[in-house]
């Protein structure tokens, strides 16, 4: 398992963790679409970067279920991380 400063850094390299990261901070538990129409990426690269967040515990779905509209928030991890970057200045 990871530790906080080697998430930190796992997240800043791929950007469109970062960008799933912060707009989950923003807005609360949303959908992979929300996500999407709000960074102006496909959802198929939002997809993967929930996938991938979700693998290192730094996103849970609220609704794992179901096929379709599912929600996600941050874990504890996930906001330790989100402050971490925020806290360094590495996002506004």
């Amino acid at each position: 398992m990871m530790e906080t400063d080697d998430l930190t850094k796992w997240v800043l390299t791929v950007d469109r963790r970062l960008l799933v990261m912060r707009t989950i901070h923003e807005h609360g538990l949303i959908k992979a679409s929300e996500i999407a129409e709000k960074t102006g990426r496909s959802l198929q690269n939002i997809s993967r970067a929930l996938r991938e967040l979700e693998e290192h515990e730094l996103i849970e779905c609220l609704t794992p279920m179901k096929h379709t509209w599912k929600r996600f928030i941050l874990t504890e991890k996930g906001v330790l991380v989100f402050e971490k970057l925020r806290k360094n200045h590495l996002i506004d």
